[in-house]
């Protein structure tokens, strides 16, 4: 289980990322404009952006963890149950999402600093 703070700043860690509140309640996380990762403190999932191979993969693998994103599922962001995933799943999930999203010029430095 993870808690709505706890994906926050698993987001915030990464570098540049900041957080914005949009649309009033949510909260989203981002690279300059970018957003990667988003929901609402009050809400029991979460938002993450991920590849469409990514996205099928994790809701064949774990239907009860994760689930097409509303609105924009169809470009391969999933929906994350916050009481049913695995903390370093989610971890894992929200460094791809702002490697998705980074200038390349930064993921090679988070790359070369994290020994990728």
């Amino acid at each position: 289980m993870v808690t709505f703070d706890e994906f926050k700043d698993m987001g915030l860690a990464l570098p540049q990322t900041t957080e914005q509140i949009t649309w009033e309640v949510e909260v989203t996380l981002r690279i300059g404009k970018k957003i990667f990762a988003m929901g609402a403190p009050e809400s029991e999932r979460v938002t993450v952006k991920a590849s469409k191979e990514d996205q099928t993969e994790l809701l064949a693998a774990e239907p009860e963890v994760f689930s097409v994103a509303p609105f924009v599922g169809r470009f391969g962001w999933v929906s994350v149950r916050l009481a049913k995933v695995d903390p370093e799943e989610l971890r894992d999930l929200l460094v791809e999402a702002w490697r998705l999203t980074a200038p390349k010029r930064l993921v090679r430095e988070f790359d070369a600093e994290s020994g990728r």
